[in-house]
């Protein structure tokens, strides 16, 4: 188990019609984490084939419902300002709901850190265009995509040594992602770090969308995936709703990745339509030679089967309400009874031909 969070479990928070709030019950964290899940959302992780303006719509009723709830609570007042990462930064639609929750923001800010090549090798991350504006003691909101978090370590530290020059100081800094466990590793140091320049720091308020993932740290099962990009289930803390509906879909856990290329699904789309479909390619060339056990328990996260008690405590869901996890629980042991009748063939087959179909509107022939 990822060890910042061992001993976690996932608490009902708020609830509303279009989003449900959890929050992670952790006393031996510095910051405040939630887990925000609508069904806008679920479907954005679920599909690949949501793309264009699509990908951020879908992030508006969550995020606004999320953004209520830290408004009541006292958490965002004063001066707020957003800080805008471009470009998967672009896809959070925070300047808007922000108005819509009747939270004045008094500055947009952006920074572009960008990757630095040497050859085919990534050397660095380098900010080129920055527009910051100082508000002191006031509240950070940033929305992007971490799974090393690098780019949000390099340009929280420029934003810092921004305020510091100025003589300013942050209030708080509210955080959303679809993200990995290994922000939660940096959100705790770099509070840490904070504090000893700002006593009266509060940390992160960091709200994950659906769950909390990981990162493979080597090419899977299937030798292709991307070690440190592509997230997946393993030591994860999911929406109870998020794995529903994922269990609903025959096809949607063995996924790629659970969100691909925010950016280049909001902006390049034609990229994003040849990442999925060369990975369905591949997984089609390969699936006869695939141990498909493996793959499923990879992708779920755990070796199956497991009892009740042990999956309960695999996804910190000992404090949700008991006949919502039996289900959930039964729910995962069907799934799993159904998947070992079926092939990665057939699945990698299916999804080439849906996700074909559902681009084509997208494709441009010479």
């Amino acid at each position: 188990m990822f060890k910042k969070l061992q001993g976690v479990e996932l608490v009902p928070e708020y609830r509303h019609k279009k989003a449900s709030l959890y929050r992670l019950d952790a006393n031996h964290l510095n910051n405040r984490y939630y887990i925000v899940s609508s069904e806008f959302t679920c479907r954005l992780l679920n599909s690949p084939e949501v793309v264009g303006f699509e990908c951020y719509d879908s992030m508006c009723n969550p995020t606004k419902v999320a953004l209520d709830y830290l408004n009541k609570k006292g958490i965002i007042h004063g001066g707020a300002s957003v800080l805008t990462i471009l470009r998967g930064g672009l896809n959070y639609p925070l300047e808007e709901c922000c108005y819509r929750s009747g939270i004045t923001i008094h500055d947009v800010n952006f920074l572009s850190c960008e990757r630095v090549f040497d050859g085919e090798v990534i050397v660095g991350l380098d900010i080129k265009y920055k527009k910051l504006d100082i508000i002191d003691k006031g509240t950070l909101i940033i929305g992007d995509i971490v799974a090393t978090g690098d780019t949000m370590v390099k340009c929280l530290k420029y934003v810092v040594k921004e305020y510091r020059k100025a003589g300013a100081s942050l209030r708080n800094i509210v955080f959303f992602t679809i993200g990995g466990n290994m922000g939660i590793t940096i959100m705790e140091n770099l509070t840490e770090e904070l504090q000893m320049y700002w006593p009266d720091f509060e940390g992160f308020y960091c709200v994950y969308h659906e769950g909390i993932f990981s990162n493979y740290t080597d090419k899977g099962v299937l030798g292709i995936q991307l070690p440190y990009v592509d997230f997946y289930w393993k030591d994860a803390i999911l929406a109870p709703e998020y794995r529903r509906q994922t269990l609903n879909d025959d096809d949607a856990l063995f996924e790629k990745c659970t969100i691909y290329d925010g950016g280049a699904r909001r902006y390049e789309i034609p990229d994003h339509y040849r990442e999925v479909s060369e990975y369905w390619e591949n997984v089609l060339k390969i699936a006869d030679s695939v141990d498909f056990k493996a793959f499923t328990d990879e992708k779920i996260g755990y070796r199956t089967p497991v009892g009740y008690g042990e999956w309960l405590e695999l996804n910190h869901y000992n404090s949700l309400d008991s006949g919502l996890t039996h289900d959930l629980y039964e729910q995962e042991q069907a799934y799993l009874e159904k998947n070992s009748h079926r092939t990665l063939k057939e699945i990698a087959a299916r999804r080439l031909e849906e996700f074909n179909a559902a681009v084509k509107k997208y494709t441009v022939k010479n």
